[in-house]
């Protein structure tokens, strides 16, 4: 894709991005929200073809309203994820911080993101998920690409036991992202409405000719396992010759996984996806206190796992972009490649 960068008046130009070398790997990440967002912000140092896939299933604040409003797809999780390719010079973490600017007021404005609004003014003015998305690229300066995984919103669905603390052991169906990522229930198991939602091929497209794959980290049943309830993607996913990476969140995610070890998350995306197989599982070290079990089940995905420290210096709850990368870049050169980084 190519850029806008400003030139020596502070005005954009476009130029080809030639500084791609030949030995930059093509990757692709998928998830939502904050967990793309650092994983994204990682590699974005390591190679300069990289793409995101996005979830699109939020019904929460801003996008909500407009999803509700506009019956647009919810543009929070592909805003998120395009502020994580700003570069980090002036220009890039100037547009960084504008798209993330919410407005607070008393009025219809409240809590909306300005890059929400942008990116569904493009969709409404140009017709084309895709094409709008590659111009908010442009204008930002994005070292990458970022894409919905499917063109139609949808509806994320958890079945819930223990969901009304009432009725600790009964099982219910709860509605909505927002809802399914703050039950006090244990998520059995999650699905999309529509059950068969068309994948964006442009994203099957990306998975198919890609060297490595990278899934999560992330809102486990809401933003990581979603993908995998595509059927063209989770096609796509299985028949790729990419070398596949899972990335597993540095804690568990109160509400949605509360109690989880990190090899139960890995049993859980397994029973979503039986046929998916990873070949890298990483794992912040210090969040990993049975190494031997987390071993076990990434043998079970066909899967090796690789111990790293991710975490930000001041929060076990953050991953640090620099390290991340780190754990990333030696993970690729590791684990060998296909054939020739393009």
């Amino acid at each position: 894709m190519r850029a806008l960068v400003p030139d020596r008046a502070g005005l954009p130009t476009r130029r080809a991005n030639r500084r791609r070398s030949a030995a930059q790997p093509k990757v692709v990440a998928l998830g939502g929200g904050q967990g793309l967002s650092a994983s994204l912000a990682a590699l974005r140092r390591i190679t300069g073809d990289l793409t995101a896939v996005v979830t699109v299933a939020d019904d929460g604040g801003s996008s909500g309203r407009l999803r509700d409003e506009l019956g647009v797809l919810p543009p929070g999780d592909l805003r998120k994820a395009l502020a994580a390719l700003c570069g980090d010079d002036d220009w890039g973490q100037t547009w960084a911080r504008v798209i993330q600017h919410r407005f607070a007021s008393e009025g219809d404005l409240h809590g909306h993101a300005v890059g929400n609004l942008l990116i569904v003014a493009l969709w409404e003015q140009l017709g084309d998920h895709v094409k709008a998305l590659e111009w908010v690229g442009r204008l930002l300066g994005a070292h990458g690409r970022v894409l919905p995984m499917s063109a139609v919103p949808l509806e994320l669905q958890a079945l819930v036991r223990g969901h009304d603390p009432a009725h600790a052991d009964a099982i219910s169906t709860v509605r909505g992202q927002a809802t399914v990522a703050l039950t006090p229930g244990e998520v059995q198991s999650v699905h999309l409405v529509p059950n068969d939602p068309p994948a964006v091929p442009e994203a099957v497209e990306s998975v198919l000719d890609a060297d490595w794959v990278v899934l999560g980290p992330g809102s486990w049943f809401s933003s990581v396992i979603p993908h995998l309830l595509v059927p063209e993607l989770l096609t796509a996913l299985t028949e790729t010759k990419a070398r596949r990476v899972l990335s597993l969140n540095l804690a568990p995610q109160p509400g949605e996984t509360e109690g989880f070890s990190p090899q139960r998350h890995l049993e859980v995306l397994a029973r979503h996806a039986p046929k998916l197989a990873f070949d890298v599982v990483l794992a912040d070290e210090a969040a990993v206190p049975d190494r031997k079990s987390l071993t076990e089940a990434a043998q079970r995905l066909g899967g090796t796992v690789e111990l790293a420290p991710v975490a930000a210096p001041d929060s076990s709850s953050k991953h640090d972009p620099e390290l991340l990368a780190a754990a990333y870049d030696r993970i690729f050169r590791m684990h060998g490649r296909i054939g020739p980084w393009r």
